[in-house]
């Protein structure tokens, strides 16, 4: 077989044309989906909960043991105290040094407790290694920290067999872990379906199988998953059922096939893996990951994924609170011209796209008269528009309008950075936007922003041709494929430059 490297899988994705519209659902597809997304529990927001809550048990048994074989916590010394803090920032890391924190270690009780008590004896031998080398502690100390370490080892274990049952259960129910989608029928799907459910320590959840073959020639049911329909229908499905995971299991020596799939499920913000346990593929090692034992090779990566989703939200609320708390006085003025400028509401809703095409509510300033607003943006604003008033032309070039969407940055609708959010029917020349141009769709893979990267470097206001809606899209994808939080903040410190030229906002 043709050497293919993953480079070459990079660039198939990267000439992605997409399909323009969602592919409706089958009665069996849409049940299955919904009952999918309902109730999904962040394996992030989860484990970032057990690692503050190891850290506290260890300060507050270390606290405790302390005051029972010492005495008062006023009267602990340096030594003590740098013990003290030493062990409530590293039993989070030794935990996680043995793996802890994940939803598979907890599918043996006893590997998980044997985990955890391994990384908080390794800990303690760690100080006593310190405190010989180091020649410090008396009698005491040793006292302290013998009663220490079985009081924590005990209360951390009382946490696990807790915690334990719950996660047991949460993964069975599919709320937590991955929910995975299997493209590609027939034997090499069943062969892996059941390597993945072989597979010890597995936290793949298989929603279902899609091929666009038939029935002949790719069977309804797969190891006992049903066909829920075609590659496009895959689309919708994914969005409703926040699948995290595609496993891609046709073969590869089927480049045409694998790369027209690819063109389709690009736009999706979820991980695209190829399945290799059926073949002998020549990528090199550092190519493969695993699920489970089976081994993969990566198509496609979520974007912005793990940590980078909590820092993105911490940096949006931090920024966006305070935001708003400094924007107040001149959203107040706003809302005043406006009431006194011409009769109607303050604010005005409008259907936007949102993260993973979903359609969210997308609060402004109104700035056109109350009987002639556009909410479902059927007609673009032009230079000189007689719908605008006169407020408005002063609020939408100074950009004062979109201040109440920092509402939406605190509800989570919106980041405070990324793609600009468009109306559903933005269109030029009597198209819609997902028409014009193709990929259009796959800015939609991480939350839109109230600033991005197109608007600082001029592209925004009127788009009246195609030329000037692929600028966009080609500036979304690049602020996609390269997000950092330093280039967020370099974004925002941007905007009010960008606003200030205001060439393209009438």
């Amino acid at each position: 077989m043709t050497e293919i490297t993953a480079r070459q899988i990079d660039q198939v994705a990267s000439q992605a044309s997409y399909p323009k519209r969602p592919t409706p659902l089958n009665q069996q597809a849409l049940e299955i989906a919904e009952r999918f997304s309902e109730a999904s529990i962040s394996p992030v927001l989860l484990f970032g909960g057990m690692r503050l809550g190891d850290a506290l048990i260890a300060a507050f048994t270390g606290l405790v043991t302390f005051m029972l074989v010492i005495g008062p916590v006023t009267s602990m010394n340096w030594n003590e105290a740098g013990a003290l803090a030493l062990a409530t920032f590293a039993t989070p890391l030794f935990v996680q040094a043995a793996d802890a924190y994940q939803t598979v270690a907890f599918s043996s009780r006893a590997g998980q407790l044997g985990r955890t008590l391994g990384a908080w004896t390794i800990l303690f031998a760690g100080f006593a290694v310190l405190a010989i080398f180091f020649d410090v502690g008396d009698a005491a100390d040793r006292r302290w920290f013998g009663v220490w370490f079985g009081l924590g080892a005990a209360v951390l274990l009382i946490e696990r067999v807790a915690l334990g049952s719950f996660i047991r259960r949460w993964a069975q129910e599919a709320r937590l872990g991955r929910k995975a989608v299997i493209v590609g029928g027939g034997e090499n799907a069943g062969e892996l379906i059941r390597a993945l459910e072989s597979a010890s320590g597995n936290d793949v959840h298989i929603c279902g199988v899609f091929d666009d073959r038939s029935n002949e020639r790719s069977p309804a049911s797969v190891a006992g998953y049903p066909k829920l329909g075609n590659v496009a229908e895959l689309l919708e499905f994914a969005r409703i059922a926040r699948v995290d995971l595609l496993i891609v299991t046709i073969p590869i020596s089927a480049k045409g096939r694998v790369a027209e799939i690819l063109k389709t499920l690009w736009v999706l913000p979820v991980d695209i893996r190829l399945s290799a346990h059926t073949e002998k593929l020549r990528f090199r090692p550092r190519a493969y990951s695993y699920v489970g034992k089976v081994p993969m090779v990566a198509l496609a990566a979520r974007p912005i994924q793990n940590w980078d989703i909590v820092m993105k939200r911490a940096f949006d609320l931090v920024v966006g609170g305070l935001a708003l708390l400094l924007a107040s006085p001149f959203m107040l003025a706003t809302a005043i011209a406006i009431k006194l400028d011409s009769p109607g509401a303050v604010f005005f809703r409008q259907k936007r796209y949102g993260f993973n095409n979903e359609v969210i509510d997308v609060f402004k300033f109104r700035s056109m008269y109350a009987d002639r607003c556009d909410p479902e943006a059927k007609v673009a604003v032009t230079r000189g528009d007689n719908r605008v008033t006169r407020v408005g032309r002063f609020i939408r070039k100074s950009s004062l309008d979109e201040l109440p969407q920092l509402f939406n940055v605190l509800r989570g609708e919106l980041s405070l950075v990324g793609p600009r959010p468009h109306a559903v029917n933005a269109h030029t020349s009597e198209r819609l936007w997902n028409d014009v141009v193709d990929g259009y769709f796959a800015r939609h893979r991480v939350k839109p922003g109230v600033t991005g990267w197109a608007q600082v470097n001029g592209w925004r206001g009127e788009v009246d041709t195609p030329a000037k809606l692929q600028n966009r899209v080609d500036h979304d994808l690049y602020y996609i494929e390269n997000w950092s939080i330093l280039f967020d903040i370099i974004i925002l410190a941007r905007t009010p430059f960008a606003l200030a030229k205001a060439e393209n906002a009438f």
